[in-house]
């Protein structure tokens, strides 16, 4: 569990630092961090940093791949958890 716990922290921090690169790559037109790779920084369990750099850094909200994709994805991630719960306590 605490391996779980600190690949999750750490998956996080980058999802949350791959936004704000991103949005000071945008600014400074320098090569960006593909779409793809942002999200899948969510799927992989960042979801949580991925919505707090998209609001922090004021970075792809306007997106709907993004602003509904990546709440939608932690809602999933949610469910999982809460069905695996359920399912090693019943």
């Amino acid at each position: 569990m605490d391996l779980t716990l600190g690949y999750l922290l750490a998956i996080n921090v980058v999802a949350f630092l791959a936004y704000g690169l991103d949005k000071y790559k945008a600014k400074n037109n320098l090569w960006r961090i593909p779409e793809a790779t942002l999200i899948t920084l969510a799927v992989i369990g960042g979801s949580i940093g991925a919505l707090f750099g998209m609001r922090f850094f004021h970075h792809k909200t306007k997106k709907p791949k993004f602003s509904v994709g990546v709440p939608v994805i932690l809602i999933i991630q949610i469910v999982i958890i809460i069905l695996y719960e359920a399912h090693m306590i019943g």
